[in-house]
């Protein structure tokens, strides 16, 4: 794991039948910001708790990806993959927005959840993204599905864009599906 960059693992056992899905344990999530750390510091005097994505610094990224799967391009899961993404300019619907697709993800929510990778929170000056990442761009029927899921769960009426990550790479970001 990289210097600036924190995970953790959601695992939901102990499922009994009729009853629902309960996590084990509490989790909270960790920034580590690595480039405010000033000489000699011992490690860990820059890590904070995260409560919310809008209280991280300016063009800083809140990342929950599933185990295995590290969130960039080049990971495996994700190279064939694209996101779909929504943008808010108030920081409490990004709030009500990450808060709602983390529990839609961790209660396993969506019929195509094998084909999810995980989400981004992208704190900006202006305007803050949410992308929901996935496993294979091309499966249209997959990606419509979970777009339309998503735009539900996050309660959007604006039209949402699905863009390939290989059009991202080289800034011909188009979108190719929307709902």
């Amino acid at each position: 794991m990289a210097s600036d960059e924190a995970a953790a693992v959601v695992d939901v056992s102990g499922e009994v039948a009729g009853q629902p899905h309960r996590l084990d344990k509490r989790w909270t999530f960790w920034f580590d910001n690595q480039t405010k750390l000033k000489q000699g510091a011992a490690w860990g005097n820059n890590l904070r708790k995260v409560f919310k994505p809008s209280k991280l610094p300016g063009n800083a990224e809140f990342h929950l990806f599933k185990d295995g799967i590290e969130p960039k391009w080049e990971d495996p899961q994700c190279a064939n993959g694209g996101k779909w993404t929504v943008t808010s300019s108030r920081k409490a619907t990004l709030e009500t927005m990450w808060f709602e697709t983390l529990m839609a993800l961790i209660g396993e929510q969506f019929d195509d959840a094998d084909e999810i990778c995980g989400v981004v929170a992208s704190v900006r000056q202006k305007q803050d993204k949410l992308s929901l990442w996935t496993k294979n761009a091309a499966n249209e029927a997959a990606q419509m599905a979970i777009g339309r899921k998503w735009k539900d769960i996050i309660d959007v009426n604006d039209k949402i864009t699905y863009n390939f990550h290989d059009d991202s790479k080289t800034r011909a970001s188009k979108g190719r599906y929307s709902v």
